[in-house]
């Protein structure tokens, strides 16, 4: 089966600059925190996958050990390193969420740099929660300044995304909260210096003025669902928990896009099966589960449409991380595909078409590309 062309609609930009060993292994982990004595992130189905896809584009055999392969890459330089390890990944199209600027205290590359070092199509996703916490508007005002700062925002962008699993939960609620709860809100964070916004009544606000932009714009929002790191508490992270929400929102239209969700995929694909609005992808699941990734995938297969399902890598960081994501994901879906067509289940046409909708097709329909 040929490799289809991948457009990458969930991903971060890259650091360009020189890492220290540890700092580029604590890349190849969700936790923020320092490995265990004598434990390695590289000792990881994530750190396999890595030493399987990434040391042939610098000039090593597959599997070499991590130490090589760190020294190589600091003989070829950052730079260097970076632009080889991209074009092996053979990314079409990347969608960025701009939400996060650094990695390993480590700036990232604007997207007009990562356009440049890629040659690809490099497109914007805005992050709502930055958005919001930009707004300097009174109490009062809040509601209509943040409607404003996001419409701004998003009219250049592709999608929108909330990380409201970890600011407080996805059990959003399907009201939309009330006005003078929302002032109200606003006035107590206003007082508290404006730190991250965690209360649940803005977020759940800040989501719904989401919908409202997206459908005069057209746009998608994307939501983080499943694992993370340590600053998410992984059972609020249950998709499920958005059914209400999704039932409510179901009337304006505005697809929502469930990121990741592992380990509840299962429950992203159910639905993505029961609403026409819902849409999923595996993201980084397909990298952190290195050789499991066909299983994985096909778990997700049992009930997500072919059209819902779409390819992301959620890279962050390291461009190791986009490499890995796009050759776990053609391994697994080809493994899986050849695995069908071996048991009847589907035609070499059947598994062609399925391979094209959720590689591209389906992003490209869905963000309009």
């Amino acid at each position: 089966m040929e490799a289809p062309e991948l457009v990458d609609h969930h991903c971060h930009s890259v650091v360009a600059a020189e890492l220290a060993d540890d700092a580029l292994a604590g890349l190849l982990t969700e936790s923020d925190r320092p490995p265990a004595p004598g434990c390695s992130p590289f000792d990881s189905a994530l750190g396999l996958a890595v030493r399987r896809w990434c040391p042939p584009a610098l000039g090593l055999p597959a599997h070499t050990t991590a130490a090589d392969y760190l020294a190589r890459r600091r003989e070829l330089g950052a730079a260097e390193a970076t632009r080889r390890l991209l074009a092996a990944a053979g990314l079409d199209t990347y969608l960025v969420d701009t939400g996060l600027t650094t990695a390993a205290g480590q700036e990232l590359l604007p997207l007009t740099e990562l356009a440049g070092v890629t040659g690809a199509a490099v497109r914007e996703v805005v992050r709502l929660e930055t958005v919001a916490e930009a707004v300097t508007a009174d109490a009062g005002d809040w509601p209509r300044a943040v409607g404003e700062a996001l419409a701004a925002a998003a009219a250049g962008a592709v999608a929108v995304k909330s990380v409201l699993a970890y600011r407080h939960g996805l059990a959003a609620p399907a009201e939309r909260p009330p006005h003078a709860a929302v002032v109200a809100a606003a006035g107590r964070r206003l007082r508290g210096g404006r730190e991250r916004l965690t209360d649940p009544v803005l977020l759940h606000h800040l989501l719904w003025t989401a919908v409202d932009v997206c459908a005069d714009l057209g746009l998608p929002i994307q939501l983080h669902t499943g694992f993370g790191d340590p600053d998410l508490t992984l059972h609020r992270a249950d998709p499920s928990l958005l059914t209400d929400f999704i039932r409510a929102a179901e009337p304006s239209g505005v697809p929502l896009v469930l990121l990741h969700a592992y380990p509840y995929h299962r429950q992203a694909a159910w639905l993505a099966q029961a609403f026409p609005t819902v849409h999923t992808d595996l993201g980084l699941t397909a990298s952190y589960t290195g050789p499991r990734v066909a299983a994985v995938l096909g778990e997700m297969l049992e009930l997500a449409p072919f059209g819902k399902l779409l390819f992301s890598t959620d890279a962050y960081g390291l461009p190791e991380l986009f490499l890995v994501g796009a050759a776990q994901f053609r391994h697994g879906l080809g493994g899986l595909l050849a695995e069908w067509r071996a048991d009847g289940a589907c035609s070499e046409a059947d598994a062609q078409r399925l391979a094209g909708m959720v590689a591209a097709g389906n992003a490209r329909r869905l963000y309009a590309l």
